[in-house]
């Protein structure tokens, strides 16, 4: 099968033929429809966080499950699938709990060093990224790292919902659990802030204020639900939060994954108010924070969120039916749909702030 193959840190994405094996245990063979585009597959290409290469990335995965494996619960041949990088055992305590984005012992729902590789390119096993290597015609995963979505909701759409809508939108849902009148600022505005402000809205937020530094980024948040806009090369967004808000916000989300601007985030917070930082920073980086007895007055919060404390089993469904219903405007973010041979070339348009998904469809 086709696959986007990454040879090693910084070597970009090149389309290959590869080895895919059969389901074994709980795993699902699921013929990919549509693989979106994340910042986050490009910084670990681009980046050393550990992963060892060659490997095939792309997590926000939706298709149509080909094959199961003999020991598949709830999961049919046909159903329509959505991926997701949490990986969940099912037995720890935190999974016994519910908070299943927390488990311990994700590596459950890989095979193990004596199995053969799911992926293999002329017999060199081949990292499966976060589980799912979507980036290919089909994708071999876990059960646990996969939710049955409606089939009324197309494939581009699907897609997004396993990381862009679960990260945006569970933090503001699952993790700040924003009630309604109170406020909230979102620096960013790409795929993941979008879903942030749209679900800012559904929960009744009196004030949703976009943060950024292009223009047509910010105008678009408003079709998502901002009522206020905030360039931040034209003032200082701090300042322009705290004017808006007569103090600061309830929740201020951050999801680029800067430095500077988690630092904005945190301080554009109202006194006993909570920063939450959810983009992934580059390896070493940091924050100063100030412990002064301000800081102690003001009981700020400042809270790390990972995948927006998703339970993918039952949010995305749930998910999948607000973008059917019009209540997610997921398909507002898809820009283009692009085949597997474009994917160098559309994370350009995207670092350039040209588009904010684009979704392969096209083998």
């Amino acid at each position: 099968m086709k696959a986007s193959v990454c040879r090693g840190v910084g070597l970009g994405f090149e389309t290959m033929d590869v080895e895919i094996d059969h389901p074994i245990g709980s795993e699902v063979l699921i013929d990919v429809r549509a693989c979106g585009l994340c910042h986050t597959d490009l910084s670990l290409a681009e980046a050393d966080y550990g992963f060892t290469f060659p490997a095939v990335f792309g997590h926000e995965m939706a298709g149509v499950v080909r094959e199961t494996g003999p020991l598949v619960k709830d999961i049919c041949v046909g159903d329509h699938v959505v991926g997701c990088l949490i990986a969940f055992c099912g037995r720890c305590v935190a999974c016994l709990s519910g908070r299943t984005h927390e488990c311990g012992k994700s590596g459950a729902t890989l095979r193990s060093a004596d199995e053969p590789a799911r992926l293999s390119l002329a017999g060199t096993a081949i990292t499966q990224g976060f589980g799912i290597g979507g980036f290919a015609e089909q994708a071999l995963v876990h059960e646990n790292q996969l939710a049955v979505i409606t089939r009324d909701l197309p494939f581009a759409q699907a897609a997004i919902l396993g990381c862009a809508t679960v990260t945006g939108a569970g933090a503001v849902i699952n993790t700040a659990r924003v009630r309604p009148g109170e406020t909230v600022a979102v620096f960013g505005t790409g795929g993941v802030g979008l879903n942030a402000i749209n679900a800012a809205r559904l929960s009744g937020a009196s004030r949703i204020i976009a943060v950024d530094i292009i223009d047509s980024k910010l105008k678009r948040a408003l079709d998502f639900g901002a009522t206020h806009l905030v360039n931040a090369n034209d003032s200082d967004p701090v300042e322009a939060v705290r004017d808006i808000t007569g103090g600061g916000v309830d929740f201020a989300f951050e999801v680029i994954g800067l430095p500077a601007t988690q630092e904005q985030a945190i301080r554009a917070t109202r006194h006993g108010g909570t920063a939450l930082l959810i983009g992934l920073g580059k390896p070493g980086s940091r924050i100063t924070l100030d412990t002064s007895i301000s800081m102690l007055v003001e009981h700020k919060t400042i809270r790390g969120v990972a995948m927006g404390s998703t339970n993918l089993k039952r949010d995305i469904p749930i998910y999948a039916d607000f973008c059917v219903d019009g209540r997610l405007l997921v398909g507002e973010l898809v820009s283009e749909e692009i085949s597997i041979h474009e994917i160098s070339s559309a994370y350009q348009r995207l670092m350039l702030g040209e588009t904010l998904r684009s979704v392969v469809t096209r083998w």
